[in-house]
């Protein structure tokens, strides 16, 4: 099966209620994702349609894309973590032992956990004071905090992604970068 297989067929390792919770997160955060970016697109095309066809864009063109790219990013967050595809910079990392690496990625998926939570505070925050603001966007004249609501909840969702694969690193021999994608590197042919 390969890579993009098993993504596409993603089914949670962890046990029980929590497993099943986690495989539908991940079909909701893919179909997010999948509708956002193709709705981007079409989206991008009519206006770019519009402005050849009638010399004039689409007026609220710009801001669904917007909202949809607010979407993306921060369901793209919980996506990013729940299949180890986060930035990584592991020169020291690399040279530990087996163990040491496990515990050091236990330290920064317990540290990124914490951080995430932190950041769902405040844009918890951020969104009650544009509430409190009442600004609407001009042309689709809605509120400007509901097109924010992604963010609390891609800081949750990863936020837990982050405190699972803690806890799966902690209950494993073997060192994970998330609850199903073990730790290391893919030999790869190279062409001369």
């Amino acid at each position: 099966m390969t890579e993009e297989e098993s993504e596409k067929n993603y089914r949670s390792t962890l046990p029980g209620p929590l497993g099943i919770i986690d495989t539908w997160i991940s079909r909701a955060e893919s179909a997010i994702l999948a509708l956002g970016v193709i709705l981007m697109a079409v989206n991008t095309v009519a206006n770019v349609v519009s402005r050849f066809a009638l010399g004039e864009s689409l007026h609220f063109s710009e801001e669904i894309n917007r909202i949809l790219i607010v979407m993306v990013t921060f369901a793209g967050l919980g996506y990013a973590a729940r299949h180890g595809r986060h930035i990584r910079m592991s020169a020291f990392y690399d040279a530990l032992p087996t163990g040491a690496r496990r515990w050091l990625m236990v330290a920064i998926c317990l540290f990124t956990s914490l951080v995430m939570f932190v950041l769902c505070y405040f844009s918890i925050g951020y969104i009650e004071t544009l509430y409190g603001r009442g600004r609407v966007l001009p042309s689709l004249s809605v509120p400007v905090w509901m097109i924010y609501l992604w963010v609390p909840v891609g800081f949750t969702i990863t936020g837990i992604q982050y405190l699972l694969t803690a806890i799966k690193n902690l209950t494993s021999r073997d060192v994970y970068l998330s609850t199903h994608v073990v730790d290391g590197y893919k030999d790869t042919e190279t062409e001369v």
